[in-house]
């Protein structure tokens, strides 16, 4: 890539429970020269969830500061409860330093990010079907059934969006869909 240029970025969004944290996850562990942003949240940890590696786990104060501060690309209150956002320099500094980068989160934020970055690549993952989502979503435990329920309406938005991405990986199963989301961003022979 020629110096100074800016690689492709590529967003990935999708409903609840379809699996992006763990495509992410996929490729954090197989593919280290692609950067995966982190995001800042008001949500406390769920069980083996590491500050700095799986969020940013910060105080609403803290994410008011940042707010204010104009350090998020995006930002949204997400089911209606806890904040997510994706800190703006880091993303800036892998993109000038020609690094693939991937930003994996939510509708809210995909939009805000076309506004600021229309030249990235928004992927829409969608799950298999609706029945596989609950089933994912029920399965995974991590929720009470109020927050299911209130993800459960969240995602049925969610999925109406595909429309607004430029590309859409189903996500059967997650190796296949980790192999199509590196095609993206490492196109050409690997």
């Amino acid at each position: 890539m020629p110096e100074g240029a800016r690689s492709r970025l590529v967003v990935l969004a999708g409903p609840t429970a379809v699996g992006k944290g763990t495509i992410a996850a996929c490729i954090r562990a197989e593919y280290p020269q692609i950067w995966i942003s982190v995001s800042a949240t008001t949500r406390p940890p769920r069980p083996g969830e590491v500050d700095g590696i799986h969020y940013w786990f910060v105080s609403e104060a803290e994410f008011d500061a940042m707010v204010e501060g104009d350090e998020l690309l995006e930002w949204a209150v997400v089911h209606g409860v806890h904040r997510y956002g994706t800190p703006r320099e880091p993303v800036e500094e892998h993109l000038a330093a020609g690094d693939p980068a991937l930003l994996e989160i939510d509708l809210q934020g995909a939009r805000q990010v076309r506004s600021r970055m229309p030249e990235a690549l928004f992927c829409f993952l969608a799950p298999p079907s609706w029945r596989e989502l609950t089933r994912r979503l029920v399965g995974r435990g991590t929720e009470d059934a109020e927050e299911r329920e209130r993800r459960m309406s969240t995602a049925q938005l969610e999925l109406a969006a595909e429309s607004e991405f430029d590309v859409t990986i189903v996500n059967r199963r997650v190796r296949q869909a980790c192999g199509e989301l590196v095609d993206l961003l490492l196109p050409g022979p690997r």
